[in-house]
């Protein structure tokens, strides 16, 4: 595979810690929709890792020919060619999926893109599906450590509506949109996998 691919080194290093949560929750799905694939890295590791299930990756329109790269580059049967989604833009024109994942994504969108990702995210899972969304997050509007405090500042520099987003904000967004927490894993680097069913 060519050096010329988008890289992210966060990618890389949680891509395992990742893998090992989603086997627990993966089993028996048959198609996961994948949202804000950024480089593809994690779309083409877990499509090659879990051969039976359709791994559907997605982007904003401005970034999908990024993911577009390494997914021709992988050529893998069940990782198709990305879809363009902005997830403010109601309805979603995607199809229904047995789960849902996400990484580090809620705390690049804007509060408003954060609460339409909720509202819209589960009309497009299965009953009984689930939704899995890695990343840092504050707990009692408090930050879990120092890093994740100067993380969100330096968010905060790029784009004033961008930050790590509160646990509790998050949770009741989904309970209100149907969804039962199941696990509030941590995760290396200061992150956690939140694993919601719908």
């Amino acid at each position: 595979m060519s050096d010329a691919l988008p890289f992210s080194q966060a990618a890389e290093n949680n891509k395992i810690p990742i893998r090992e949560v989603l086997e627990r929750h993966l089993q028996g799905a048959r198609s996961i929709l994948e949202i804000g694939s950024g480089t593809a890295q994690h779309a083409e590791y877990f499509a090659a890792h879990f051969s039976n299930v359709f791994w559907q990756a997605t982007d904003t329109p401005v970034a999908v020919e990024t993911v577009r790269q390494r997914i021709v580059a992988a050529d893998l049967p069940n990782l198709p060619p990305p879809l363009a989604l902005d997830v403010n833009q109601r309805p979603w024109q995607l199809s229904s999926y047995s789960a849902v994942f996400t990484a580090n994504s809620l705390h690049i969108m804007c509060p408003t893109s954060v609460e339409n990702f909720f509202a819209s995210v589960g009309q497009h899972i299965d009953g009984g599906g689930k939704l899995l969304v890695y990343g840092p997050f504050k707990y009692g509007n408090e930050f879990t450590t120092d890093s994740n405090a100067r993380f969100d500042l330096w968010l905060k520099d790029r784009d004033p509506l961008s930050g790590i987003r509160d646990f509790e904000w998050v949770r009741d967004l989904a309970a209100a949109a149907g969804f039962s927490l199941l696990e509030d894993n941590a995760m290396p680097a200061n992150n956690q996998m939140l694993v919601w069913r719908k």
